[in-house]
């Protein structure tokens, strides 16, 4: 059961210090699936979102990706996965796929740089072990020097969605960034895959908030609109406020009916916040 983040006792909170207006990104990757993708920018600018998230861009041409996004923001993408149907889920991981790894990753700097995109998440791969860890550090090592300008960050992903995953919970990814203390490498916080793998996601943001670089968010236990679950996102957004976090706080999970009708949150928090502000 995931305990609940009251403002009044959790590391969120402390909305007196509010300064800044947080900014939200939809994953349109899972967000306004009732149109085509390349539509879907257009629709979230109209929802009141900042910025879109974009898992895998690379089935569209650049230029139809600059004509579909109009100026809006790209806060993230993923590195290649590889086949997802087969199984693959990236390669940073794996040691017999560096080749693989290096070429993926140049792949996604090209997008990244051409879409102005804020952050990459780069994807680990199914695998174990001491050789599969030294294999992902040797990696993100590499990937950093490649792209010093580009802001990367790695994603703890629960083993239920994701079976074999390397990387898979998030005192794990914080140990490998704090060996590799790259600057350009950071966490990816996400509020539900945090539940799903420690049960108390707060008690993971408070462990671990100095290395956040990324955060996305949805309701839990069933991956719909956030603020399900006992998630205070009042108390999230006063306190990446707080921190001066200047990254994009991301929209992801699975709207339980058609996207426009479950956007109650978003409108809520923009009122809130512009009120204190």
């Amino acid at each position: 059961m995931v305990r609940g983040l009251l403002l009044s006792d959790h590391p969120f909170c402390r909305i007196d210090l509010i300064r800044l207006m947080p900014r939200f990104a939809a994953n349109i990757t899972m967000l306004f699936t009732e149109v085509p993708m390349l539509d879907r920018p257009g629709l979230a600018a109209q929802a009141g979102f900042d910025a879109v998230e974009v898992l895998f861009p690379y089935d569209t041409p650049i230029k139809d990706w600059e004509a579909a996004l109009a100026g809006l923001p790209v806060a993230m993408i993923n590195t290649p996965p590889g086949d997802w149907v087969a199984g693959d889920r990236g390669f940073a991981a794996m040691p017999d796929q560096v080749g693989r790894f290096q070429d993926s990753f140049l792949r996604a700097a090209d997008y990244a740089a051409r879409l102005k995109a804020g952050r990459v998440h780069v994807m680990a791969g199914v695998a174990k072990g001491p050789l599969a860890e030294q294999t992902f550090a040797e990696n993100l090592t590499w990937a950093a020097a490649q792209a010093p300008d580009l802001r990367l960050v790695i994603e703890p992903l629960n083993v239920e969605d994701m079976p074999g995953y390397f990387l898979n919970d998030f005192d794990q990814a914080a140990r490998i960034l704090d060996d590799l203390g790259l600057a350009n490498v950071g966490l990816q916080f996400d509020l539900w895959h945090a539940a799903r793998i420690h049960g108390d996601a707060g008690a993971v943001w408070a462990r671990h908030e100095a290395l956040i670089s990324h955060i996305q968010i949805a309701g839990f236990p069933g991956r719909n609109e956030p603020g399900r679950g006992g998630f205070d996102l009042t108390g999230l957004c006063a306190r990446v406020d707080e921190m001066g976090y200047d990254g994009w706080i991301g929209a992801e999970y699975r709207p339980a009916r058609a996207t426009v009708h479950g956007l109650m949150w978003l409108s809520a928090l923009k009122s809130r916040f512009q009120a204190i502000g």
